[in-house]
């Protein structure tokens, strides 16, 4: 059963608790108000201050309980429910310091188990706005950072291409660095549109059957200029596998990965890529013998913005793996890693075959 099923069924139980504890906090006013002023009355009788029961008193007796309950009863009600209120009226003034952007507000979980479980889902709110609202501040900071380095690193190059004692060299030199500045402009503004897409999306649609290996086979053509320039090596096996899986957006996630083993491989090295099916699953392991990764690494590799080797930090913007765990989240997938310092690297993605 889900717990849509029990949360309908378990709300009328709810709510027939809650009426009859209204009800029982009424009586007991009424009881303890009605009692009060009894006595108070039969004590007035004894001393005379009130006239002696008859038929033709009772009305004026009867008045003074009801005048001595209503003044019992109204303090006793404003006490009560100020006790029982007062977990609500926290939450109301939490609620307000949350819509004026302070997500670090906590309420005490106290009252009834309704109020104490609207406590604990307010408390679980706010701590995922604020974590939420410190990745939204970091993203500003990171990407702001990320577009001004290239962007003031193309501007000084301009100033000096203006200079007329440039030798043709130098002119040509400083124009392969302003066309790989916009180059990585435009790269850094594909992936964080694309990132932004994805993170907004909670489930994939637009999926379709197709094959998996010629789409592994592509994206190496599609990398090839930057494996010659390297001069590496590339040892393929891949089993023809048909997938159902939203295409374009799995073509990122190679792309990313064949690209990550080409930016860490060293000149003359190899790359493998393998592709074979494990019951429901397409297995893809994409490996390099490239600088590897320490542990400190690996656990922040998925992390936006996050290089793990700095001297290679103008060749990518820390935002690739970011999509790939992204995308294995939205394709119900997920990756592994096996990689040590000096010893290469090895990404194993598992997705399911019929998505």
């Amino acid at each position: 059963m889900s717990d849509e099923c029990r949360n309908k069924k378990r709300t009328p139980k709810r709510r027939l608790t809650t009426l009859i504890f209204l009800v029982l906090f009424v009586f007991i006013i009424l009881l303890v108000s009605i009692a009060i002023s009894g006595g108070i009355s039969y004590f007035f009788l004894n001393i005379g201050i009130l006239p002696p029961l008859s038929a033709n008193r009772s009305p004026v007796i009867l008045f003074f309980m009801l005048l001595v309950s209503l003044f019992i009863s109204i303090p006793l009600a404003v006490i009560g429910a100020n006790h029982f209120l007062r977990p609500l009226l926290n939450l109301t003034e939490a609620t307000r310091k949350v819509a004026a952007g302070n997500f670090n507000v906590k309420v005490e979980a106290v009252g009834t188990r309704e109020i104490n479980r609207l406590a604990v889902n307010f408390n679980e709110m706010t701590k995922e706005l604020s974590s939420i609202e410190m990745l939204r501040n970091d993203f500003v900071s990171n990407i702001s950072h990320e577009f001004k380095t290239p962007i003031v690193s193309i501007r000084g190059f301009a100033r000096r291409l203006k200079k007329n004692t440039l030798t043709e060299e130098q002119r040509n030199e400083y124009l392969d660095i302003i066309i790989s500045e916009t180059e990585r402009l435009a790269q850094l503004s594909s992936n964080v549109l694309l990132l932004s897409k994805l993170e907004s999306t909670d489930k994939v649609i637009e999926k379709t059957g197709y094959s998996l290996d010629e789409q592994i086979r592509r994206m190496i053509l599609l990398l090839e200029p930057q494996l010659e320039k390297k001069r590496l090596e590339l040892e393929i096996s891949l089993e023809s596998i048909q997938i159902i899986a939203n295409e374009e957006m799995i073509s990122h996630l190679w792309i990313n990965l064949l690209g990550n083993a080409i930016k860490f491989s060293a000149e003359g090295g190899t790359i493998k890529v393998m592709l074979h099916a494990d019951e429901d699953d397409a297995v893809v392991s994409v490996s390099d013998m490239g600088i590897g990764m320490d542990d400190e690494v690996k656990k922040h590799l998925f992390d936006k913005f996050y290089q793990g080797d700095q001297s290679r930090s103008t060749e990518g913007n820390g935002l690739g793996m970011s999509l790939v765990k992204r995308i294995l989240e939205l394709s119900n997938g997920h990756v592994t890693i096996n990689s040590a310092p000096g010893e290469g690297t090895c990404f194993t993605v598992t997705l399911p075959i019929n998505g």
